[in-house]
């Protein structure tokens, strides 16, 4: 962390600073591209714009700016890296994934802002310790650590100002930014993905909504021996602040430092919850960042983050189960009908189109149908997929999923490379299989 992230750096609030902001990005990579195209005129080379304005500077400084920007900007560009890295080049995806790791939080006298907006001037006293330095930072808050007068430890979440009034703006500068970009693959509708992000971005901008989601994971893990959520701390709760039990845990990265047993240990717990989500809760935590667990000194793997839950109705699990077994089974005719009906392909799609539709997702499925011990770290999976994603994109694909087929393919592509980094070997049909 440098100098600016120790001190923070305060987030842009205001609607007028934040569309400035975008603007001034905006003006500033087509001025940059204008550079660029001169100079290859003069060396008498081709152009195309999209090249002009997909490069990788281009893409540090947009990721660079929205993690400045924090919040709906942040968020959305966070989504974008998961939802259509695959289809992007390394180089081009690689600067919008690290979005995905900590934001610069704010600093002290905008924290305190905050607070003494939710809690009154006096808030201080009814704490023994409050650290002032984030132990996080995320695109819409930071955490801190604290301790009641009374010793119970804490997780203070905190929203970074002016978060929830920006939504709306963020998103549509940032739209905009993105159809002129370049960015996605030609004839791709990103209207209803971004209209997602904003439904859930306004859910997840409320964390007394985040609080009614822990409690359910609460009620529907009852005393599972394999993972724990934090209590709720109500009193200090609101549409701002989360208070919730501090729960000590060492981050879920430490684990690359364990046995092999231990680390497919974990990977499987992550893989049999993702199917009770599905499944059996009917709510599935759809930001699978590996900050958002922590592994507990008794063996469990806390649960930290409730705001990207979503629901799964029985109708899209039904559908689920339809395409898994087409999956396993190998069978591809079920399997392109079972796309369909789930919404991943459409029925205006050419039929080359669509063989390779489902080819990618036989590929995909392969793991699964294996009896055999799958590698997730050795196996070249991430990559034959990408290979094949891009040729399907490139084939004329351009079909959008439903926003709750997307997020649970986000969830499965989240777990697969947590379970990557474990470098963890298990076997997934025996898993898959029982819920079938």
């Amino acid at each position: 962390m440098d100098k600016r992230d120790r001190r923070g750096v305060a987030a842009p609030s205001g609607r007028l600073s934040r569309t400035a902001h975008m603007a001034g990005l905006g003006a500033e990579l087509a001025g940059r591209s204008l550079l660029k195209g001169a100079e290859a005129l003069i060396r008498g080379q081709s152009l195309k714009p999209a090249g002009l304005l997909l490069t990788p500077g281009h893409m540090r400084r947009t990721a660079e700016e929205l993690a400045r920007l924090r919040g709906a900007a942040m968020k959305a560009g966070q989504l974008v890296s998961m939802d259509y890295g695959a289809v992007l080049a390394p180089e081009l995806a690689e600067p919008l994934t690290r979005l995905q790791e900590s934001a610069a939080p704010m600093p002290p006298h905008q924290l305190r802002r905050v607070l003494d907006r939710a809690w009154g001037p006096g808030w201080a006293a009814r704490f023994e310790r409050f650290e002032t330095r984030p132990a996080a930072a995320a695109s819409i808050g930071q955490v801190h650590r604290a301790r009641l007068r009374g010793g119970r430890a804490l997780a203070v979440k905190v929203q970074f100002p002016g978060v929830r009034d920006s939504i709306d703006v963020d998103l549509d500068t940032l739209s905009f930014l993105i159809r002129r970009s370049g960015l996605l693959p030609k004839g791709a509708d990103i209207g209803p993905f971004l209209e997602g992000v904003r439904t859930r971005l306004h859910r997840e901008a409320d964390y007394l909504s985040e609080a009614q989601y822990l409690a359910a994971y609460a009620k529907a893990l009852g005393d599972d021996r394999d993972f724990v959520t934090p209590g709720l701390e109500t009193d200090l709760s609101g549409p701002d602040i989360l208070a919730m039990d501090w729960l000590d845990g060492a981050p879920l990265k430490h684990a690359g430092s364990e046995d092999q047993a231990r680390r497919n240990a974990i990977a499987e717990r992550l893989v049999r919850l993702t199917l009770r989500e599905i499944f059996e809760f009917g709510l599935i935590q759809s930001d699978p960042n590996p900050g958002n667990f922590r592994l507990c000194p008794d063996g469990r793997i806390a649960l930290l983050d409730f705001g990207a839950v979503e629901t799964v109705s029985p109708a899209r699990a039904q559908g689920l189960r339809t395409l898994l077994r087409a999956g396993l089974e190998g069978d591809d005719a079920a399997l392109e009908t079972a796309l369909e009906d789930a919404g991943a392909i459409s029925a205006g799609l050419e039929p080359d189109v669509r063989a390779r539709a489902v080819a990618l997702a036989r590929t995909g499925f392969a793991p699964l149908a294996s009896t055999a011990v799958f590698d997730f770290a050795g196996s070249g999976l991430a990559e034959r997929m990408r290979a094949e994603g891009q040729a399907l994109q490139a084939a004329g694909f351009n079909h959008t999923p439903p926003v709750d087929f997307a997020y649970i393919q986000r969830k499965v592509a989240g777990i697969y490379l947590i379970a990557a980094r474990l470098k963890a070997r298990i076997a997934l049909r025996p898993l898959v299989a029982a819920w079938l």
